[in-house]
C-alpha cells in the first residue's frame, strides 16, 4: 500500500458525519428500525425482507428484477415474492423439513435462488448457498459437512455435479429441481410450488435461531461452516445504510454470486429489508453489457468486486461516457483489497469514487468501510462502521495476535498487526458447525481475531496488508489450498502437491499448483494439460490456472508443505523474509 494518498471527498447532501453517526448509533436503535414478527413473536429475516413490505402497503413495488441470459427481464413484486416464498416454505413443511434443518441451493442468478433462500428462512430452516461453479467434490463435501436435508438445483447441475455422488450423501433426502425433471431421484420444484398454498404463517422465530450456513475455506483441513442467526438481519440492514447508502426505492445491483456470503447478505437480504428493487443479472462479465445494464436499469447503488472494476479499467475511461450513468449515486467494492488506482479511476470514469469495505464470512456483514459521504483515502478500507469496535493487535512469533497471556497490545499507529473486532454485533457468526475447537481459536483476550494483517493511520483509517495464513483470494472468492492439494493427490501421477495464490493484476490472485510426480511419470506438456483438465473436472471454479512440476517441494520439520516458501520463490523474494512476503501480498 502506498504511504501517500490523495483524499477524495464523496459529496452526499444532508448526510450526518461519520463521527456523529458513530456517537449516536446503538444496536438497539438499529433493531427498532425493523418490524419484527407480528404480535411480538420474534425476528425472522424473511419477514423483514419480504412480508413486512406487503403488510405496510408496498406489495406492488418491484422486489426482484431478473435479467436472464437471453436478456429477458422478469419482474417480481414484493407481493408476488411473498406468495412464492410462502409456497416454498409450505413445500418444505410438507416434505417434513424441521426447523433448524439445512436446505442447500446450487443455483445461479435466477428467481428460484431467491425464493429458495427466503422460503427456507420462513420455514425456520437453515439456508446454505453453494457456488454453482463448484466441482463435484466441493459440492459433496459441503453437503456432507452441513448434513443438508434438501438441495435445490437444476436438472443440468444435478446431473453434472451430484448424481454420481448421491450414495455418498445419506442425509440428503430430497433434491428439488427447477426447469424440468430428468432424473427419477429428483422432484419437480415447479410443480410442487404450483400446488402449494401461498398463505404460509411464519412460525415464532427467536433472534438467536440459526438461519444461515456459509462455508468458507481454511488453509488446512476441511471447509468451515459458519453459522449465523436471524438477528444478523439487524446488521445487514444497518450496515447497508452506512456503508452502501442504501434506501427505500433504490435500484440496487450486487454482482456477487449468490453462492457466496456477499451474494446472500447484500445480494438478497440487505436490499430487500430496505424495500429496494434488487437487480439480478445472469450473464457473465461483459463491459458493454454491464454499462448498458447500469444505464437502462437506472441503477443507483452498485456493489461489485475489485476484479470486475479492474477488468472495466482495461476498457479505459471513454467507454462509460457512452452510457447515461446519471442515476448512479454510490459505488462500493468488496471481496479483496481495492487498488488505489481503481478508486481514482472510478472518480474519472464514473464520476464517483469507489468505496472499499472489509468484512468476512464469519462477521456476516460489513465491518469497516469508506462511510457514505466520508473522505476517501485510496487504498484504505476505511473506518469501522457504527456499532463495531476494531483494533490492530501486535503479533506474536506465529504471525497472529499475541493473546496467549490473556491480553493483547494494540499496535501503534502505522504498525502492522492482526485486525481484530470486539464481539457483540448481531451478525457475528455463532460458531463453526460441529467444530467448537476451531471456533475457540478465533477468539482471545476479548477479541475476534480475523487472521488479516492491517495497520491504522493517525486518523483511524485501516489499511489492509495481507493474510496471516495462506488462504487464496481469487476474484473475490476464498480458496483453501489444502482442498485443492487433496484433490490433485487423487490423480495417479501425483504423489504430493503444494498450492499457492499467485498475484494477478485482474483477479488479485490466481491458483497455482506445484506437483510432485510418482515414479514412472514424466513431466510432459501432455501430462500438464491432463492435470489441468483433471483439476477443472474435480474442482470447478477452485481449480488451478497454472501447474508446475516440482520434485523437491519444501517441507517443515513436521512434513507439511511450506506454501509460504513456494510463494516467496514464485515472487523472487528472499525465502526467509516473511515481512517482505507480506508486503508483496498487499
Amino acid at each position: 500500500m502506498p504511504e501517500t494518498w490523495t483524499p477524495i471527498h464523496a459529496e452526499v447532501p444532508d448526510v450526518a458525519s461519520y463521527a456523529e453517526d458513530r456517537a449516536s448509533f446503538t444496536w438497539d436503535r438499529a433493531r427498532a428500525e425493523l418490524a419484527g414478527l407480528p404480535g411480538g413473536r420474534g425476528l425472522n429475516i424473511a419477514h423483514e425482507a419480504v412480508d413486512r413490505h406487503v403488510d405496510e402497503g408496498r406489495g406492488e413495488v418491484v422486489a426482484l428484477r431478473c435479467i436472464g441470459l437471453d436478456g429477458a427481464v422478469t419482474d417480481v413484486s414484493y407481493a408476488q415474492l411473498r406468495d412464492l416464498t410462502g409456497r416454498f416454505a409450505q413445500v418444505l413443511t410438507d416434505l417434513g423439513v424441521q426447523r433448524g434443518e439445512r436446505v442447500a441451493s446450487l443455483l445461479g442468478r435466477q428467481p428460484e435462488q431467491y425464493v429458495a433462500a427466503l422460503g427456507t428462512l420462513k420455514r425456520g430452516a437453515v439456508f446454505c448457498p453453494l457456488f454453482s461453479s463448484f466441482g463435484p467434490e466441493p459440492v459433496r463435501d459441503r453437503l456432507r459437512l452441513g448434513s443438508a436435508r434438501v438441495l435445490v438445483t437444476t436438472a443440468n447441475l444435478y446431473r453434472r455435479r451430484l448424481a454420481h455422488l448421491r450414495d455418498e450423501l445419506p442425509d440428503l433426502q430430497v433434491v428439488l429441481v427447477t426447469g424440468g425433471v430428468e432424473d427419477p431421484a429428483t422432484e419437480d420444484l415447479d410443480a410442487l410450488l404450483a400446488a402449494a398454498c401461498p398463505d404460509y404463517v411464519i412460525p415464532d422465530t427467536d433472534p438467536e435461531d440459526p438461519a444461515l450456513l456459509h462455508f468458507t475455506s481454511g488453509t488446512t483441513g476441511k471447509p468451515k461452516g459458519a453459522v449465523h442467526v436471524h438477528q444478523a438481519v439487524v446488521a445487514h440492514h444497518a450496515t447497508s445504510t452506512y456503508a452502501l447508502d442504501l434506501h427505500r426505492g433504490d435500484v440496487f445491483w450486487c454482482t456477487a454470486d449468490p453462492g457466496w456470503v456477499t451474494g446472500t447478505s447484500y445480494g438478497i437480504i440487505a436490499p430487500l429489508t430496505h424495500g429496494a428493487t434488487l437487480l439480478s443479472y445472469a450473464g457473465e462479465f461483459d463491459a458493454k453489457a454491464w454499462y448498458r445494464t447500469l444505464a437502462e436499469q437506472h441503477v443507483q447503488v452498485w456493489y461489485t468486486a475489485p476484479t470486475a472494476l479492474r477488468m472495466l479499467m482495461r476498457y479505459g475511461e471513454e467507454l462509460p461516457q457512452g452510457y447515461d450513468l446519471s442515476a448512479l449515486r454510490h459505488v462500493a467494492s468488496v471481496g479483496e483489497a481495492l487498488n488505489p488506482e481503481v478508486v481514482v479511476w472510478g472518480e474519472k470514469a464514473l464520476g464517483l469514487p469507489v468505496h472499499d469495505n472489509w468484512w468476512q464470512t464469519e462477521t456476516g456483514a460489513i465491518m469497516i468501510s469508506n462511510h457514505r459521504g466520508m473522505e476517501i483515502r485510496p487504498g484504505s478500507m476505511g473506518r469501522p462502521v457504527p456499532g463495531v469496535d476494531a483494533a490492530v493487535l501486535v503479533r506474536g512469533r506465529d504471525g497472529r495476535a499475541d493473546v496467549a497471556s490473556g491480553a493483547a497490545r494494540v499496535a501503534e499507529v502505522g504498525e502492522t498487526g492482526e485486525l481484530a473486532l470486539r464481539p457483540g454485533f448481531p451478525s457475528m457468526f455463532r460458531g463453526y458447525l460441529d467444530d467448537p475447537e476451531r471456533t475457540a481459536k478465533c477468539f482471545g483476550a476479548g477479541w475476534y481475531l480475523s487472521g488479516d494483517l492491517a495497520r491504522v493511520d493517525g486518523d483511524g483509517y485501516v489499511w489492509f496488508v495481507g493474510r496471516a495464513d495462506d488462504v487464496i483470494k481469487s476474484a473475490g472468492h476464498l480458496i483453501g489450498p489444502f482442498e485443492v492439494e487433496t484433490a490433485f493427490m487423487e490423480h495417479p501421477a501425483v504423489v504430493e502437491a503444494g498450492v499457492i495464490g499467485k498475484p494477478d493484476p485482474v483477479a488479485g490472485e490466481v491458483v497455482k499448483a506445484f506437483v510432485t510426480l510418482r515414479t514412472g511419470f514424466e513431466p510432459t506438456e501432455d501430462l500438464r494439460r491432463e492435470l489441468v483438465a483433471f483439476g477443472r473436472k474435480r474442482l470447478g471454479g477452485l481449480a488451478p490456472k497454472e501447474i508446475a512440476f516440482d520434485q523437491h517441494l519444501p517441507h517443515t520439520s513436521s512434513g507439511k508443505v511450506m506454501r509460504r516458501l513456494l510463494k516467496a520463490r514464485e515472487l523472487g523474494l528472499p525465502e526467509g523474509d516473511v515481512s517482505t512476503l507480506e508486503g508483496a501480498a498487499s
